[in-house]
Order: C-alpha cells, then structure tokens, then sequence
C-alpha cells in the first residue's frame, strides 16, 4: 500500500468530469465511488447538463492517494476524465474573528448539503493586469473587499452552500467555487449578483462553468445510460 499523503490542514478536493464510452460498466462506477466513501472521505456524485461532460464526481478527504485511487477506478470501468480540478479546503486570510465551529466547517464540511441537489463549479484566479491588479493592493483593501463581496454571498443564505477551496500552485487557477443550490435559478442569481461586487468586477478572472444534478451513484448512473 502507497503511504497516505495528507495536507497538513483540511482536506483534499478533487473535481472530476467524465464522459461515456462505449462500453464502460456502470456497476463498476458505482463500486468505485462506494470503494472510497468512509468515514473520512466522501463522494459527491452528479449528472453534468451540456456537452462539457456526462458525469462529475466531486471527492473530499485528507489522503491525496485515496482521492486518486477514484479517479483509476472511474477510469478502469470505462469513463474518460475530460477535465479535472486539484485544491485543497482553506480558511481564507480575511476570515479572523469567525466563530471556530465556522472555520472547522470550511476546512472539513460535511456533503452534500440537503435538500440542494442543483451544483455548479468553476474555477477562479484574482486579476494581475496593469492596471487593476489584486496583489498590489494592501490586505486592508483586499479584506474591505471581501467582507462587501461576502454580505452579497450572505444574502443567498438557505438558498446557497457554497465550498471555496484553495489551488495555488496545485492547478490553473488559484481558487476552485462550487455551489449547490435549491433550484437551478438560485445558482445564476447568486453568481450574477455577486459579479458586480468590486472584488469580482474588477479583479475577478472566471474558467469553465460545469452545472448538474446531484444524486446518488446509483441514480447518476442510471441517467447517464450506464445501469
């Protein structure tokens, strides 16, 4: 057995989007998935809408070997990996003076959240441009910032959980969002609405968009055509 490979604080995420081909097995999907749920690890799975991907699995835990043992076993019952996102869960710099129950949950929450089966991810990174550029600014503007990009994030409470995770120096982008939602509108409204903060409209640098519905494996699965 490979020795664990853990972060000294918080967990390991590992977004991965699949697709279908011919003659991959849809009970070995499901026995991947279920092959990494324990008592620390967890699989969010869900069905993609568009063309991006068919499946999206959304996995969380402090072993980085045990998160990659998902991605082979995915692989070997027969889904291809077309787009991926490495981070690790954070408390962000800005976030002192949070209660502590508060800062534990971001570091190792519990997922899915109930009765939020919508789910969008995206990747972002803070702007360095010439002109508007977010590391030249003091912390006490960038903390200004985020506390007004926050009060529009706290508006969505009960409609919104939202999971920011850390990337720098682990993929292309520095931070990776993923939202669940109640209904689909709330995540559109949510990410509209928070785009005109001027942390985002300024300094904010957006990747590719997955949506879906979250489910179990079975069920995701089952929509996908593999059961």
């Amino acid at each position: 057995m490979i020795e664990p490979l853990k972060p000294s604080v918080g967990w390991g995420v590992l977004h991965l989007f699949c697709r279908v081909r011919p003659g991959a097995d849809g009970q070995a999907v499901v026995a991947a998935v279920k092959a990494l749920q324990d008592e620390e690890h967890q699989v969010v799975p869900f069905t993609v809408l568009g063309h991006k991907a068919d499946l999206g699995f959304l996995a969380i835990g402090p072993d980085w070997v045990v998160l990659r043992r998902l991605q082979s076993g995915l692989q070997a019952a027969g889904l291809e990996v077309c787009d991926s996102y490495v981070s690790l869960t954070e408390v962000s710099e800005y976030a002192a003076g949070m209660p502590e129950e508060h800062l534990q949950a971001r570091l190792y929450p519990t997922l899915p959240p109930a009765g939020k089966r919508a789910i969008c991810f995206y990747p972002m990174t803070k702007r360095r441009g010439d002109r508007d550029n977010w590391y030249s600014l003091d912390f006490d503007q960038r903390k200004r910032l985020m506390m007004e990009h926050g009060q529009s994030g706290r508006r969505f409470a009960g409609r919104i959980v939202q999971l920011i995770t850390g990337s720098t120096g682990l993929d292309d982008y520095e931070w990776g969002v993923t939202l669940f939602g109640v209904h689909p509108d709330d995540l559109k409204e949510t990410v509209y609405t928070m785009r005109f903060d001027e942390a985002s409209a300024l300094f904010g640098e957006f990747g590719p968009f997955y949506a879906g519905v979250v489910g179990s494996a079975e069920e995701v699965v089952t929509e996908a055509g593999l059961a």
